[in-house]
């Protein structure tokens, strides 16, 4: 189980450095990323057939408040996205592989 967490996150790490090299090499902004997150975490959220992001949150003991401003592209921590990644039963790699061109 320990093997598998320090495999995805050495997955995401490698995910996140050939997602930020860019034709024009330019560096990656914060508010830019959160945005694209929270993008993709509301989009998941519908696709999986959750119309209200508080019963999802609730369902998965997330803070109602708290999920709202995550899909809002406000700041998230590793552990709450692991978190939210787990609940939609993806991977890291599966979670990063659409919406971060």
């Amino acid at each position: 189980m320990i093997e598998k967490r320090v495999t995805d996150i050495a997955v995401l790490f490698k995910i996140c450095s050939v997602k930020k090299q860019t034709k024009k090499n330019k560096p990656i902004l914060k508010e830019d990323a959160l945005k694209k997150l929270g993008e993709r975490i509301k989009e998941l959220r519908i696709k999986n057939g959750y119309t209200n992001y508080e019963y999802f949150a609730y369902e998965h003991n997330i803070s109602r408040a708290q999920y709202g401003r995550y899909e809002r592209g406000e700041d998230i921590r590793f552990g709450t996205l692991i978190k939210i990644i787990n609940a939609f039963g993806l991977t890291i790699d599966e979670f990063f592989s659409e919406g971060f061109e």
